[in-house]
């Protein structure tokens, strides 16, 4: 196959709603991956088909008709009554297994699959799917005005529009018989009502959860098994309700993931009650690492007093020596060289108010131009010096540095007197010659 036939052929797997046969990411949620859609003759062993409609709602169906059904096939299955419109989304022996875990047993759970779905089929299907949006706001007026403590979560109508099933939420239970009659009259369908759980409509709506990835509920997740508070408490996480909570304001799904784990970890640490006794004092247990495998301990049960952290190898080392009457000189094995490792301080050098410098302005001579830098000489021990300037550059209005010593100031106020009394005395001097 060449390039052009392989994007051809990927392109239209995308455009029946999955990407090819059995790709691990789909856009379908709690899609199973098929291990054995390679396998040949997988489809041969049972007609059972896996279809999906909207959101999370599966159902299983035979194919009585020997269609060539494969992943992302828009399908027209049985329904009570009419028919409805959904999407196939596994075939061949895994759909047994997931039948035992859905634990359907009767015949009667099992319908029928019509025919691959037409054009007539899909535009009814789009146009029943543009009316649920509607029906949920104007379901939820209804009810308010009702006075029902309920909440209609969702509304997903039919393929053919002849049924709708209302998704709604309550604490208590409702008396919904007047509800359904107000809808049939209002919508001219035939209403089943469906209630769900906090985590079923975080599942339905979907959403990113805390750790940047989509929800699990509405990605993966089937069955949802109770989560507690003792799930958290195994894995030393904070009991703040706030971070333990998920977007559904339940305890978070994913705290029974790695409870196991720690809990088996667990199992090779010595009980919390014990006291370990060295020369000096006595250590009490304070903390504890279960993936890391140490422990800390201290010298006081309630403050975090001359903290020791050692292994669960040493600990039990130290434990079989206290039952045996002896007490080592100190939690830390012999060949342990004890490191006091004090923070760096980045800051420990600079000043409070480093950014409260002003920067300095440059100086303007009477031009409004910047001031020329002056010019600089070499000295004889090698540091650069000024050039003093003389009179005449003052005279004629360059600006004058200050003198660096009292030496010079007094040479400069001299010169300046001289230079006044200049023109008097030349003026005495020609009297006296003529």
């Amino acid at each position: 196959m060449d390039y052009k036939n392989l994007k051809y052929k990927i392109s239209n797997d995308c455009d029946r709603g999955l990407c090819g046969g059995a790709c691990g990411r789909q856009d379908h949620q709690l899609n199973t991956y098929d291990w054995l859609n390679d396998v040949p003759g997988n489809t041969d062993d049972t007609d059972l088909v896996e279809v999906q409609f909207k959101n999370t709602r599966k159902a299983y169906y035979h194919n009585v008709n020997n269609l060539e059904l494969k992943k992302g096939d828009w399908v027209a299955v049985e329904a009570n009554p009419g028919h409805d419109i959904g999407v196939v989304t596994l075939t061949g022996r895994l759909v047994k297994l997931q039948i035992k875990k859905a634990n359907l047993k009767g015949p009667d759970d099992i319908k029928r699959i019509y025919r691959i779905a037409k054009d007539t089929d899909m535009d009814k299907y789009r146009e029943a799917k543009s009316r649920e949006h509607a029906t949920m706001i104007e379901s939820r007026q209804i009810a308010k005005g009702l006075g029902l403590q309920m909440k209609i979560g969702d509304v997903e109508y039919q393929g053919d529009c002849n049924k709708a099933i209302f998704y709604y939420i309550a604490d208590e239970r409702v008396d919904f018989r007047q509800l359904i009659k107000d809808l049939a009259a209002t919508f001219h369908v035939r209403i089943e009502m469906k209630q769900i759980g906090a985590r079923q409509e975080a599942g339905r709506i979907g959403g990113t959860g805390p750790c940047g990835r989509e929800l699990c509920c509405a990605t993966w997740m089937k069955n949802f098994s109770s989560v507690s508070t003792n799930a958290a408490r195994f894995q030393d996480i904070s009991l703040n309700p706030q971070k333990l909570a998920g977007m559904c304001a339940k305890l978070k799904c994913c705290l029974n993931y790695e409870v196991d784990n720690y809990m088996e970890a667990s199992k090779q640490f010595p009980a919390k009650d014990i006291t370990l006794e060295t020369i000096d004092s006595e250590y009490f247990y304070f903390k504890s690492d279960i993936l890391a495998g140490l422990v800390t301990y201290s010298t006081d049960k309630r403050l975090a007093a001359n903290l020791e952290t050692i292994t669960t190898e040493r600990a039990k080392e130290i434990i079989e020596m206290n039952k045996q009457g002896e007490k080592p000189e100190s939690l830390q094995p012999d060949d342990h060289q004890h490191v006091n490792s004090k923070p760096i301080d980045l800051l420990a050098g600079e000043s409070i108010t480093r950014f409260d410098r002003a920067k300095k302005k440059k100086k303007k001579n009477k031009a409004g131009k910047n001031k020329p830098n002056a010019p600089q000489a070499q000295s004889k021990e090698g540091n650069p010096a000024q050039r003093p300037q003389n009179s005449k550059e003052n005279a004629q209005g360059g600006e004058q540095r200050k003198p660096k010593n009292r030496n010079n100031d007094r040479r400069g106020q001299e010169q300046r007197k001289n230079n006044e009394n200049r023109p008097q005395r030349d003026e005495k001097d020609a009297g006296k010659k003529a």
